[in-house]
């Protein structure tokens, strides 16, 4: 029965997806009419507050120095491990939604906008925390499939917004204060309940890309079923039975994931004494097979080494600024001290701030396209869905080239910034149905960006600091965000708005803007390029060891 022991890398990692599924990103558009109405707001303030909650869930330097902290050690004795970061991010997350929600049923006096967006801060800084420990703590549990254990986790944030609205369109549509309500209570409940769950464990196991391929099937699989329950709700108006009854595939789908894990620690043990068997009875039978063994061990090592022309000689092309100690590796000083940190920086304010620009005015670009109010709810909708496969797809791939071809993950980020670069001019066209094949194509790519940045930031710069760095990186997401919606958008938009209620109708409205930002997401190609060249031996180095374990 040692399969039914929680504490391994495999229940950890059901834990993980469960915090993830219920963190709730992409859901300011249920409750923001509600918040403009009760505190009086014009859109200008709203914004304002938007731009603060955007802030909150990319500022994640404090989780990732909290993470380093805290998780890093021998035991997980007495302060130690990667639920104290959960807890300060259950904190968070609980005050933030629960102190508007409060505000925004008159529970207490109506607060000050600066308070307000304090509020808005602290409820989306939360993520961060829970990004960061369960990301982290799934490369280091499975340190060979970085990509595709970020991927996982990234994609189950996606679609953590469309889950839980999905509750709320079952038990209480159509009061959106209460979804606040939800806000507060559901993430930090789940949190709370699985965090001593998520740790770091050093047991290395032979097949664990076949059970990470299926949490990767599952989470598609997730999204798929929610995909087809968000349009079947735009075009149909379900019975409560209905609704009741998808609800409950829904957590039966998310209850799925148990089952994965069950059967890969029932693998692990049954493996584990086989070994024990087997290497007890060598000692006893023949005591000289256990050196024999390591000797073609350090033989095949040197064989590696001294591989012929070309990948033989992969160690020496190395770029020094990529090298770092495996067990340390780069903090975030050394780090901002290298090229490839601000090369990767760059690309990303370049790539995540036009995804976003466009997430932020999809509804807007919908309405000037003259798409119809059920349309733009698509778009809307469904964009976590298009960000989770491209999450989880992505990162599945990364990992796959990376293994079996050796390509660089940097050359998948290069291919993301270019077709972001397409999805944009396809958006500029403002052809009947472009909306629907960019805002495709962009979900995707905002999915992709955000599975490959955390990988590559582990790759180059180790794991220890990995959540520092990353979500340092990240920051590149609501600076690029505010350059292109502002600056950009904003700016274009007013110019060719008319009449007294600042409206603008027709291709015009946008296709200035999205040009700009075609121009800019070839830009990011360009510096992505720079950094593969940059790695691509690094990389290979990577792919070697990897054959020879």
């Amino acid at each position: 029965m040692e399969w039914l022991r929680l504490g391994n890398k495999w229940m950890a990692t059901v834990a993980s997806m469960w915090i993830q599924f219920s963190i709730g990103s992409y859901t300011f558009g249920v409750y923001s009419s509600v918040l403009k109405s009760s505190q009086g707001y014009d859109q200008s303030t709203l914004e304002t507050v938007a731009v603060f909650r955007d802030i909150g869930s990319s500022a994640g330097v404090l989780s990732g120095l909290l993470y380093t902290a805290v998780a890093h050690s021998n035991s997980y004795s007495g302060f130690c491990g990667p639920w104290l970061v959960h807890l300060a991010g259950a904190i968070q997350n609980f005050l933030g939604n629960f102190l508007t929600w409060a505000a925004v049923v008159g529970l207490i006096k109506r607060p000050p906008v600066p308070l307000m967006c304090l509020f808005m801060f602290f409820s989306s800084h939360s993520m961060p925390f829970f990004n960061t420990a369960n990301t982290v703590s799934g490369v280091q549990n499975f340190p060979d499939y970085s990509g595709t254990i970020v991927g996982i986790m990234k994609g189950c944030t996606g679609i953590s917004g469309a889950i839980l609205i999905q509750a709320y369109n079952t038990f209480n549509r159509g009061e959106p204060s209460t979804f606040l309500l939800i806000l507060a209570l559901w993430p930090t409940f789940v949190s709370l309940v699985l965090m001593l769950l998520v740790r770091n464990y050093k047991a290395n196991t032979s097949d664990v890309k076949k059970y990470l391929n299926g949490f990767s099937a599952l989470a598609l699989i997730i999204a798929g079923y929610l995909m087809i329950m968000i349009i079947l709700e735009n075009i149909f108006s379900l019975p409560l039975w209905a609704r009741i009854f998808s609800f409950v595939l829904l957590l039966l789908l998310l209850a799925s994931p148990l089952g994965i894990a069950i059967k890969a620690q029932k693998e692990d043990s049954k493996r584990f004494v086989e070994t024990l068997s087997f290497e007890s009875n060598t000692s006893m039978e023949n005591p000289k097979s256990v050196c024999s063994s390591s000797d073609s061990f350090v033989a095949k090592d040197l064989a590696y080494h001294e591989l012929p022309s070309g990948e033989g000689q992969v160690n020496a092309a190395l770029d020094d600024t990529i090298l770092f100690d495996e067990e340390g590796g780069m903090n975030l000083l050394q780090a901002m001290c290298t090229v490839n940190f601000w090369l990767l920086f760059i690309a990303m304010v370049c790539g995540m701030g036009s995804t976003e620009a466009v997430l932020n005015n999809l509804s807007q670009i919908g309405q000037s396209l003259n798409y119809t109010t059920v349309e733009v709810n698509n778009f809307v909708s469904l964009w976590s869905i298009w960000n989770c496969l491209g999450r989880v797809g992505v990162g599945h791939l990364s990992d796959y080239l990376l293994h079996t071809r050796g390509l660089a993950r940097p050359l998948l980020m290069a291919i993301t910034l270019a077709t972001i670069g397409i999805g944009n001019i396809v958006i500029a066209s403002g052809f009947p149905g472009t909306l629907y094949v960019g805002s495709i194509i962009m979900g995707i790519c905002d999915g992709s960006q955000w599975s490959l940045m955390p990988t590559i930031t582990s790759d180059l710069f180790g794991v220890r600091h990995m959540g520092t760095i990353f979500n340092t990186i990240g920051i590149a997401c609501p600076l690029g965000s505010y350059i292109f919606s502002v600056t950009v958008i904003g700016h274009i938009y007013d110019k060719e708005a008319g009449g007294d209620d600042h409206s603008c109708f027709g291709a015009r409205c946008f296709m200035s803007s999205f040009f700009i930002m075609a121009s800019l997401a070839f830009l990011g190609f360009l510096f992505v390029v720079a950094l593969f060249q940059r790695t691509k031996s690094f990389y290979m180095l990577r792919r070697l060891k990897h054959s020879l374990n």
